[in-house]
């Protein structure tokens, strides 16, 4: 049997960050590098000949993996990332994947036979498949929107948020509550969204929400909202919570075909916070994140990382703000929260 990296870290109690790090010529403690020395010898394991061939100098490029490149949230962290790096002459080399897996993995392997000195990847999910390839290629890498325990990641409060969002629909009276969230495939969006706002939910003793699953875009939120409301015409709740921005303005527009009034008729929250929920009337309540910041700090992290400034790299989750506006009716005149 092949013996992996991830078979010496398990042998030798460390994470396998720390056994890339040793492999690479990195930082690492006196303990750890003595205990992965000796899972080495006992196992008898020989690097890979893919990452031996990467060991060669590295250039000032960072690969940067992003599922979309029409998606605000990308957009401003880009611009948070560029602008980082170029404080530490440093470059950009971004690859989209179209949210496919096949083209994330040829990606990783693309970007480390370019001999990149740091990775930032934006996936829906870490598989795997993921790990295998990052494992193999053995280059720094932080994850953004995403948290795997083997490697460092920039996310933001998803749970938290939508908590925080729950909360604030229920202290405008609303119980007739529709949420609209996308596949649990993508753990942040899909699931800790959902959780965090059931969980507001369930405090209040509101167990009949309806949902209604989605994709991102705001064309296919606006015909699951005309077939939902169409179908729900004796029973249409007052508020419809949407997991992101795009969602939201997807059914504001289903909700205008169908001449529902905001928010007398239909309450509308979102969540990301888009420059655009700011601009379409009536303003759109949702959750505002800071995705430049987001940006700005995962460069930051990657590259004292990669400059060896940190011995382990960092995580960090990044703060949120509920932005309160005219498309949530108070149904019971108490005050905003």
């Amino acid at each position: 049997m092949n013996v992996t990296i991830i078979d010496i870290a398990r042998l030798a109690g460390v994470g396998t960050s720390t056994v890339s790090r040793f492999l690479n010529g990195g930082y690492v403690s006196d303990v750890a590098r003595e205990k992965i020395q000796k899972a080495i010898k006992e196992t008898n394991y020989k690097p890979n000949n893919f990452a031996q061939h990467l060991k060669g100098k590295r250039s000032n490029l960072i690969g940067i993996i992003v599922p979309r490149l029409d998606s605000f949230a990308v957009s401003k962290m880009l611009n948070g990332i560029d602008a980082t790096l170029k404080k530490h002459d440093m470059q950009m080399l971004i690859h989209t994947s179209q949210q496919a897996l096949d083209r994330e993995i040829e990606s990783l392997y693309s970007l480390a036979t370019q001999k990149v000195a740091g990775i930032v990847l934006l996936a829906t999910e870490i598989t795997e498949k993921h790990l295998e390839t990052l494992h193999k290629v053995q280059i720094p890498c932080m994850l953004i929107g995403q948290q795997h325990p083997d490697f460092p990641y920039v996310i933001q409060d998803d749970y938290h948020a939508a908590y925080t969002m729950g909360q604030h629909i229920v202290a405008q009276g609303h119980t007739q509550i529709a949420y609209f969230g996308v596949s649990e495939m993508d753990e942040a969006v899909g699931v800790q969204r959902k959780k965090g706002f059931m969980t507001a939910m369930q405090e209040h003793g509101l167990n009949s929400i309806s949902f209604v699953e989605t994709g991102f875009s705001i064309d296919d939120a606006e015909q699951k909202a005309l077939d939902f409301l169409t179908n729900n015409k004796h029973n249409t709740p007052s508020i419809i919570a949407c997991a992101t921005d795009n969602i939201a303005l997807g059914v504001m527009k289903a909700a205008g075909r169908l001449s529902l009034s905001i928010p007398k008729q239909l309450s509308i929250t979102g969540f990301g916070g888009y420059d655009v929920s700011q601009i379409v009337q009536p303003h759109l309540t949702t959750i505002k994140f800071d995705y430049e910041a987001t940006g700005i700090q995962a460069a930051t992290n990657l590259v004292e990382w990669i400059e060896k400034r940190v011995s382990t790299p960092q995580t960090h989750t990044m703060s949120y703000e509920l932005l309160s506006a005219e498309s949530v009716d108070n149904k019971n005149g108490c005050a905003k929260i």
